[in-house]
């Protein structure tokens, strides 16, 4: 059964973010609140991570993955991003966006999508997710913990405890997320596309 760690919503404690990093470090999946909604996430290059999070959200070898960053200057280290995109993302970040950018070669090729070789990233504003990448000082591989039969995703850390429990490695509860998922906003095309509207503002790209 999967741990569970209660946390201050503003102030989590930072021994228990030093657990739930470490608990990345060895391989283990943890669900945890964002700025949008739960996500599911561990560490960037373990490859059976990936498949376990393709397992409990049944995707493809399609699907996006996202690296939580703490900055721009991580972004940067990760995806190709040119003076126009760059200003852009400092704009709107840190909030409730992902971003589809084409990755460098410093990520490892099962992280990026198998035609487009693009990859999700995102710089989340919120205190857990804050201390995490403190605690791990890299970015986080995540998800959106959006199951197959949802039409939301998991907001609320007993119900994602007494869903999956058994296939998580830990759960952090804050006392709950807003309901939405991130805006999801595609920058590989010359202008900013909607992928999928979420709890970020679209007016800052002109959509």
């Amino acid at each position: 059964m999967a741990q569970f760690f209660t946390v201050h919503p503003e102030q989590p404690q930072p021994r228990l973010m030093r657990q739930a990093a470490e608990i990345m470090r060895q391989g283990g999946l943890v669900a945890f609140p964002t700025d949008s909604a739960y996500a599911l996430g561990g560490h960037t290059g373990d490859a059976k991570l990936i498949e376990r999070i393709r397992s409990i959200r049944k995707v493809d070898a399609r699907h996006h993955f996202t690296l939580m960053c703490r900055d721009l200057s991580e972004i940067g280290t990760y995806a190709r991003v040119d003076n126009s995109q760059y200003r852009l993302l400092k704009a709107v970040t840190p909030g409730p966006y992902t971003f589809i950018l084409e990755g460098t070669k410093e990520l490892p090729r099962r992280l990026l999508h198998p035609k487009r070789k693009t990859i999700g990233l995102r710089i989340p504003e919120h205190p857990v997710v804050a201390g995490l990448l403190a605690e791990l000082g890299e970015p986080i591989l995540t998800s959106t913990l959006l199951l197959p039969d949802d039409e939301t995703p998991m907001t609320e850390a007993e119900d994602i405890r007494d869903r999956l429990g058994k296939l998580v490695d830990l759960v952090i509860d804050d006392g709950g997320c807003p309901a939405e998922a991130t805006t999801v906003i595609d920058l590989t095309t010359g202008s900013p596309e909607l992928v999928r509207a979420g709890r970020g503002d679209l007016a800052p790209f002109g959509l």
